[in-house]
């Protein structure tokens, strides 16, 4: 559906120019943006008609699972409209607030938290009921995980690329957890969870082959918040919000960066892209506040394949790292 599609946001004028390659001839190309719909479009499709063949219409879970679709395709068509309006950055914080209102509402599992073993003698709690607080942490995710992902962007591939690196280590930590436990509840989150992230994989791989460097088509906003958010509800109905914020750390550290230009104590421009020299087909950091521009200062100038190569290693090292300190942490953490 992606060259199809192509063609259409052509026809409407929905293109970009890839900045990255300005000087060049490749730089004058028109390159289709907002192909993210597809993605979100495929995606629900799968997702609704999956119902019927895997849910009852007694399951404790349907209800749940609506919600999380609901709030996918919403946070998709607040994508799409960014994409065409352009809404400013303090608008943008909001969107995955409304977005994830109907997993909110209809969010119907437990509200606890287990107090890490070094903690509980201090505590004097096992387990801490926090309520109505556990529901604004978890609009809180979703907030990060859809920004995180947008703003830690503009190379061809890397949006799609760390979104498969993180889906895949996702895919790897819930068949593992469903491997090893016993409890049928906690099996059944981990499940819910393969669920989304699945067909999330699948579908990114395929934008992936027409994003990754040269780019033929961008995904635009539509795609990074409709990632954000399929992983946050993910890691939220699946219970490990913990160790997802570990897969997102390249993110967390990116957003760090980004802090001071994000709150306005120093001065952002519109694009915070590494500066590009036709000459040579290097791109050389800037000193905005990324961690594209991080990279680029630390290790020097590269081309925008290699520096998005980097980039994605480094993503799966920090899920890797993951992998590990869950294994060295278990049993004496919780």
């Amino acid at each position: 559906m992606i060259p199809v599609a192509s063609r259409y946001v052509l026809r409407r004028n929905l293109f970009g120019y890839d900045i990255n390659k300005k000087g060049t001839p490749q730089g004058t190309v028109k390159v289709p943006e907002s192909l993210g719909i597809v993605v979100g479009i495929v995606f629900l499709v799968l997702g609704i008609l999956f119902q019927y063949f895997n849910f009852t219409a007694d399951s404790n879970w349907l209800v749940e699972y609506n919600a999380a679709l609901a709030s996918i395709c919403f946070m998709v068509l607040l994508g799409f409209v960014d994409d065409v309006l352009d809404v400013p950055w303090r608008v943008k914080l909001l969107l995955p607030s409304i977005a994830a209102l109907p997993l909110l509402m209809a969010y119907a599992g437990h509200t606890t938290i287990i107090i890490p073993k070094p903690l509980i003698p201090y505590v004097g709690l096992e387990v801490l009921d926090l309520g109505w607080m556990y529901k604004l942490y978890m609009g809180l995710l979703t907030v990060f995980c859809t920004n995180s992902i947008n703003i830690h962007a503009g190379l061809n591939g890397l949006e799609v690329g760390q979104t498969v690196v993180i889906a895949s280590a996702i895919l790897i930590h819930n068949i593992m957890q469903i491997g090893a436990s016993a409890d049928s509840e906690y099996k059944m989150a981990h499940a819910f969870s393969l669920y989304l992230v699945q067909p999330l994989l699948a579908t990114s791989l395929a934008l992936f082959t027409y994003n990754w460097y040269p780019s033929s088509a961008f995904v635009g906003d539509t795609y990074t918040y409709f990632a954000g958010m399929t992983m946050a509800v993910a890691g939220i109905l699946g219970h490990f919000s913990e160790t997802l914020l570990i897969f997102f750390v390249p993110q967390v550290l990116n957003f760090l960066l980004s802090l001071p230009q994000l709150a306005g104590i120093v001065p952002c421009p519109r694009h915070r892209l590494p500066r590009f020299d036709p000459g040579t087909g290097l791109l050389t950091g800037t000193n905005d506040g990324t961690l594209v521009n991080f990279f680029l200062r630390r290790f020097g100038k590269m081309t925008e394949k290699s520096i998005c190569i980097c980039l994605l290693v480094f993503q799966a090292i920090a899920c890797c790292f993951c992998f590990v300190l869950r294994f060295f942490l278990a049993g004496w953490y919780k």
